[in-house]
């Protein structure tokens, strides 16, 4: 499939919410929240994209790299790339309104399993959506992570089953969305959580338990101690404080600290391979993607979701020979400048 023909649908497609911008930076959709931008001034969008930007690649071609391995495996299963399509939801809401949840979860879905990744998707103050992406998940064989908004526990835990019987690998909490302006407009309750609160819900399932939202040092060791399988280093794309460091600024840090003892995966402002591989070297162990698969989706369905997968992992393995990595073991912070 023509990526620049999936672009063009893309923005007939989602009626102005997202203009598929040259280079995804959250200036042209900035406060646009619901939509796809950023929150206030939408600088903690744009800083995701210029902290990735400010670091460079140390090019080294004297080396025997001729093929390397790009895959992984977390939670016991396979990846060809280290990349999970982020959850995103609220085609309603967020995305224009002309393709229904079930559409577009489908298509997500779908095109990352034929990508060779897996996908993670949404739970929203419409408790319809989360059992629409159930039903989806299911019909695929349970390949793909349940993101859950930080309810009160009981509720977390109810969804919870819910995921489990649907058959996700994994669940997680995206507990960056306890100020989710979305959420608050429609009067639901989210909040913070304690590490009593993620002790709680992490011994009530035997799935792994992802904490997204962290982004100091402090509260990565918090997430060691409550029992979670690994953390996404995510301002939630921007859209719930402004005036946040971008990811890949407080990833170093964060690494530093809790590197081994828990599966970091790292969100905000990865657009393509090279992106991918300068957060593996900052210290993740796979990254996540959220705005960019709903272009690819909107605009070709499972085969555009497809074919933005097959570009990012084309870019990395050509980023990682040019870099002297054999496998995804060999990328550190020696290949940044």
């Amino acid at each position: 499939m023509n990526y620049d023909e999936v672009l063009k649908n893309a923005k007939a497609n989602l009626n102005g919410t997202c203009r598929v911008c040259p280079v995804c930076n959250g200036k042209a959709c900035s406060g646009e929240v619901p939509g796809m931008g950023g929150k206030g001034t939408s600088e903690a969008f744009t800083a995701n994209v210029d902290a990735l930007k400010k670091y460079k690649l140390n090019m080294r071609v004297l080396h025997n790299c001729k093929n390397p391995d790009t895959s992984i495996e977390l939670f016991g299963k396979k990846m060809s790339i280290p990349v999970f399509a982020a959850p995103v939801a609220g085609t309603n809401f967020n995305m224009g309104g002309k393709f229904q949840e079930q559409e577009y979860i489908s298509w997500i879905i779908k095109g990352c399993i034929q990508g060779g990744i897996y996908p993670m998707f949404g739970d929203a103050a419409i408790d319809s959506l989360l059992v629409t992406n159930l039903e989806e998940l299911k019909k695929s064989g349970g390949e793909g992570i349940a993101i859950i908004k930080p309810w009160t526990n009981d509720k977390v835990i109810e969804k919870i089953r819910m995921a489990e019987k649907a058959g996700a690998y994994a669940v997680g909490i995206d507990i960056d969305a306890a100020g989710l302006i979305t959420l608050s407009l429609l009067g639901k309750p989210v909040g913070p959580k304690s590490v009593e609160d993620i002790k709680e819900i992490a011994e009530s399932t035997k799935l792994p338990l992802i904490l997204k939202g962290i982004m100091t040092p402090d509260e990565a060791e918090l997430a060691v101690e409550s029992g979670a399988a690994a953390i996404v280093v995510s301002n939630h794309g921007g859209r719930v404080l402004d005036q946040t460091p971008g990811t890949a600024d407080v990833l170093p840090e964060i690494a530093k600290k809790v590197k081994g003892k828990i599966t970091i995966l790292a969100d905000g402002g990865v657009r393509n391979g090279v992106d991918v591989l300068k957060m593996l070297a900052l210290g993740a162990d796979a990254v996540l993607i959220g705005r960019p698969f709903v272009p690819a989706s909107f605009g070709g369905q499972a085969e555009g979701v497809k074919a933005y997968i097959d570009s990012i992992a084309a870019d990395l393995k050509s980023a990682m020979i040019l870099t002297g990595c054999n496998s995804i073991e060999d990328v550190s912070s020696r290949i940044l400048f």
